[in-house]
């Protein structure tokens, strides 16, 4: 996957939360960063395949985005 994945510690989840910005609503959790990465991999084709199901667009993978 080209997208970029932010990945942090979430006390409220006592999880790891993995998000794709890029694919709104992309997300996932795990224990362990490798976990939260593996799941939301699955989770991010999902969306794009759901979105191509649909006719939705698909974001290009725009590498790394950068913060104000």
């Amino acid at each position: 996957m080209k997208y970029e994945v932010i990945i942090y510690w979430s006390d409220d989840d006592g999880a790891f939360i993995a998000e794709v910005p890029e694919l709104p609503g992309c997300m996932a959790d795990g224990p362990t960063k490798a976990d939260a990465l593996t799941a939301v991999e699955r989770v991010a084709q999902e969306w794009i395949e759901t979105a191509k199901e649909l006719g939705r667009p698909v974001p290009k993978p725009r590498g790394r985005l950068k913060s104000a």
